[in-house]
């Protein structure tokens, strides 16, 4: 592990959701948070005096640094990828909360410089690596759906005009999308990787209630190459909080509908045969976790760091994370032309 025993993190970003990377980085006995970044003094100081860090305001400054191994970005969407080139170009391996970028030829840029530079990227979807979610791919990879007719993703949450007001950029389309594209990604990322390659998309997209620039209500439908339906549900104007973000996965000869706040518990298990184990995975399901991130940082970042000492690819690499935003980009596309989109996009 580069001659030392702890694979040392930097995090750029210290607001929402930097705190999981965070938590996560500590609490893995080979791993070692050693520096963090915010263009706000203020937040840069308090998060690095809370996890034993060093702050930085420049993130260029941060990069400098020939100690850190790993660097997590956590800015806001549209700097995703400017900074992810800058953390390659460093020599540091790149993790990006999702959109990894918020055009595929920005996409399209990370990956060559991550590749070009000789280090690892990985795109945080760590719904990947929810318990209930593992069982279903798990069976999938098993064949035990058949041939797969049809699934749905569905996010059914509640951001408010607090939520929008709390920093200039959300909502809005350079910086960081609308429902599909910030919510509803992790569940459409976890629907294509279970039905597979896109044939054509079609969706609408609304802004029903919300002041922002981008939509708070969304839906498609998905054509997958291998015949199958996908249906897409996304809205942050559900009345008065969160209810679920549920995935379903329907074949020939099997059912599987994984519900909860954050795609976090088995609530149909239907296969042949399959009572004995449907009452050993209701008996251990995870409960809720306490906000829709779930569990699931702390596993993606410690197969990072698996993915970096055994020279392999990491579980959710940039081609990954490419898909589900190409499929959210076809939405918006759509909404524009009122036409199907045929894969692969084609960005003007």
């Amino acid at each position: 592990m580069l001659g030392r025993q702890r694979m040392r993190f930097g995090i750029i970003g210290c607001g929402r959701i930097a705190p999981k990377h965070a938590e996560s980085i500590v609490a893995l006995p080979n791993a070692e948070l050693v520096a963090v970044c915010d263009i706000v003094p203020e937040h840069a100081q308090a998060f690095a005096d809370k996890y034993g860090a060093v702050p930085y305001t420049d993130y260029h400054e941060m990069l400098k640094r020939d100690d850190i191994d790993v660097v997590t970005i956590a800015t806001p969407s549209g700097l995703h990828a400017e900074i992810g080139i800058a953390a390659a170009q460093a020599g540091k391996h790149v993790m990006v909360e999702k959109p990894m970028a918020m055009t595929l030829k920005t996409a399209d840029a990370l990956i060559e410089a991550c590749r070009k530079a000789g280090v690892k990227l990985a795109v945080i979807h760590q719904n990947r690596f929810n318990k209930s979610i593992r069982l279903v791919r798990e069976a999938l990879e098993a064949g035990r759906f058949g041939k797969l007719t049809h699934g749905q993703a569905t996010v059914r949450w509640n951001r408010d005009d607090n939520y929008y007001a709390q920093a200039p950029w959300r909502g809005t389309k350079l910086q960081d999308g609308g429902v599909l594209m910030n919510q509803s990604i992790h569940n459409i990322d976890l629907l294509q990787w279970m039905f597979g390659p896109v044939e054509s998309v079609f969706g609408y997209t609304a802004t029903n209630l919300r002041k922002i620039e981008m939509e708070d209500v969304g839906a498609a439908v998905i054509k997958f190459k291998n015949g199958a339906i996908g249906l897409i549900e996304a809205a942050s104007t559900i009345f008065p909080k969160n209810i679920e973000e549920t995935l379903n996965v329907f074949g020939e000869k099997g059912s599987a509908i994984v519900g909860g706040i954050a795609v976090n518990r088995i609530e149909v298990w239907e296969f042949p045969e399959s009572e004995e184990e449907k009452k050993n995975i209701f008996a251990s399901q995870e409960s809720d976790p306490p906000n829709v991130y779930g569990f699931g940082h702390r596993e993606l970042i410690a197969d990072m760091i698996e993915a970096i000492e055994e020279d392999r690819s990491p579980a959710v690499p940039g081609e990954e994370g490419r898909k589900a935003l190409e499929i959210i980009l076809a939405i918006y596309k759509c909404q524009e032309t009122k036409q199907p989109v045929v894969f692969p996009l084609a960005e003007e």
